[in-house]
């Protein structure tokens, strides 16, 4: 199993350095091919009698196309990932913008995406959470910070859920190549999680990677215990189980994952 088609997400409003580093750095070590892509949604503001002003209009279409053009320029000016470029796709829409990254995700192994803007300035990004849960594929968060995506030691924030087992597989390109794998549960019984981890811990040494594992007790929240246990052993990327459910239309995180996007200053492989 490897990662040969990743697809990296742009927003055309913000730079896109960190996540076209990244995607570089994962397109060279797996030799994969990558198909860049950007959607941009204009603005929806009608005039008192219900009609949108034509002028106002014309400006949002010269924007959209200025912004997905900007992120054209960007993807294909990325000297490290020029090699491995397969295609890119601008995509002008009236639909949610991550709804149209998953939609295309169909043609991916793995979707590289930055955290973004706070959600009400999403014309141009799909909303993280949003995307994780529609995508179906494993999606990498890279946060604006400057991080390694050279991921040597892996931390898997272990739940013995469907959404975390999914993660772990969809993880496994990268537990490969680690030098290191670190199994974490943080629970408020840590003795009953035990045959869980020993089950994990022997179903990734059939797939020839042993893991270390470490058993705590949480420590404020749930997040806030795996952050501090990844500084601690210094981990390079979370992988984790990404949790949600329908309200009014709208995916909501648990909290869990949530802090996790939120907080979080190193890459997170979630999927759902």
């Amino acid at each position: 199993m490897t990662y040969s088609t990743l697809m990296v997400h742009l927003d055309g409003a913000r730079p896109n350095a960190a996540v076209l580093d990244a995607t570089a750095t994962l397109a060279k070590q797996y030799d994969a091919r990558v198909i860049g892509i950007a959607a941009c949604e204009p603005a929806r503001i009608a005039a008192s009698d219900g009609y949108t002003d034509g002028a106002f209009a014309v400006l949002e279409h010269d924007i959209v196309t200025e912004q997905l053009a900007q992120a054209k320029v960007e993807f294909h000016a990325h000297a490290a990932l020029r090699p491995h470029v397969l295609e890119w796709r601008s995509i002008p829409t009236l639909e949610n913008v991550a709804h149209i990254i998953a939609t295309h995700a169909r043609c991916a192994d793995l979707v590289i995406t930055g955290l973004g803007p706070t959600p009400g300035a999403l014309s141009t990004h799909a909303d993280a959470g949003d995307l994780i849960l529609r995508a179906g594929r494993p999606v990498l968060v890279v946060p604006d910070a400057n991080v390694t995506a050279d991921f040597r030691h892996v931390l898997i924030a272990w739940t013995d859920t469907r959404e975390c087992r999914r993660a772990v597989t969809d993880a496994l390109p990268m537990l490969h190549r680690a030098d290191r794998v670190t199994l974490v549960e943080a629970s408020n019984d840590p003795h009953g999680a035990r045959e869980g981890i020993k089950d994990i811990v022997g179903w990734l040494q059939r797939h020839g990677i042993g893991a270390d594992h470490i058993l705590s007790r949480i420590r404020g929240s749930g997040a806030q215990t795996l952050a501090v246990i990844a500084t601690e052993v210094e981990a390079d990327i979370i992988v984790a189980g990404a949790y949600g459910h329908s309200r009014v239309r709208e995916w909501i995180f648990g909290g869990v994952t949530r802090d996790l996007l939120l907080h979080e200053r190193r890459c997170t492989l979630l999927a759902h």
